[in-house]
């Protein structure tokens, strides 16, 4: 896909994966809509890129306020939505506060769902338009500690197959990323949430974004519909196809109740 002259809209787009994002894009010729819950608190990094994102206000928790956002939108052409935006709690499920979960399933899913759905026919009226989706290596390699995050990447996963599918001969394409762990803010909210659990959270590495950023625009541009990550995390995500038994010895040793 040639993303010179479009536009592209980055959900969380303040921190992490959303931010390199951001700043990959920023070396092209086309038009960057940085979203987030307060765009006051954006500032892109001064001489990141030839083009400047303009932050606009996306918060995905609840359905009310993903409406009145896409309302301050109001007309705006997007011709590529990246959906990035994720919130991760983890530990054992018994024990975490239920209103964590529930927001974890609004902003990952349920938002991601409800983002897709308004944005999907202006692309498909105009003739060209690129829908990706942050589904995770946890949406295939169910770790233990994170039950619900992997539910919900489990569903994006689901959600950007299905969507492909049904896309197939229209001008919209999809993109799944299986994001593997990624140096960001919410890595180290996963090494806190394991620390009671395994060896050494410490050891939990995790890729520098700005590196997986290109390889995600990149997949953009290539028109791919599936971006894998490599290493040890493309290794669980191949297990994950095969017998069950296999991962469950692997995650058994990393991983105590």
């Amino acid at each position: 896909m040639d993303l010179s002259g479009q536009t592209v809209l980055v959900t969380g787009a303040n921190r992490g994966i959303g931010r390199a994002i951001v700043e990959e894009l920023s070396h092209r010729d086309m038009r960057i809509l940085a979203g987030m819950r307060d765009p006051d608190e954006f500032d892109l990094v001064s001489g990141s890129g030839l083009h400047e994102a303009r932050p606009v206000r996306l918060d995905l928790s609840s359905r009310d306020e993903i409406e009145a956002c896409l309302a301050e939108l109001g007309d705006q052409r997007i011709d590529v939505l990246v959906n990035n935006a994720g919130l991760f709690a983890g530990g054992l499920l018994e024990l975490q506060e239920l209103d964590q979960l529930y927001a974890m399933v609004q902003v990952n899913l349920t938002g991601l769902v409800h983002l897709t759905h308004a944005l999907l026919p202006g692309m498909q009226r105009r003739g060209r338009g690129k829908v990706v989706n942050n589904a995770s290596i946890a949406g295939y390699a169910h770790f233990p500690g994170a039950a619900v995050y992997s539910a919900t990447k489990a569903a994006v996963a689901g959600f950007s197959d299905a969507l492909r599918r049904e896309l197939e001969d229209s001008p919209v394409t999809v993109l799944e990323l299986v994001t593997p762990g990624v140096e960001t803010d919410m890595l180290a909210e996963v090494r806190e949430a394991y620390q009671a659990h395994v060896d050494d959270a410490s050891k939990l590495e995790g890729i520098d974004p700005r590196e997986w950023a290109a390889r995600i625009v990149e997949a953009i541009e290539s028109g791919d519909t599936l971006l894998n990550p490599t290493g040890p995390e493309r290794l669980a995500k191949l297990a994950s196809r095969g017998p069950a038994g296999l991962l469950d010895k692997a995650l058994a040793r990393a991983f105590d109740r």
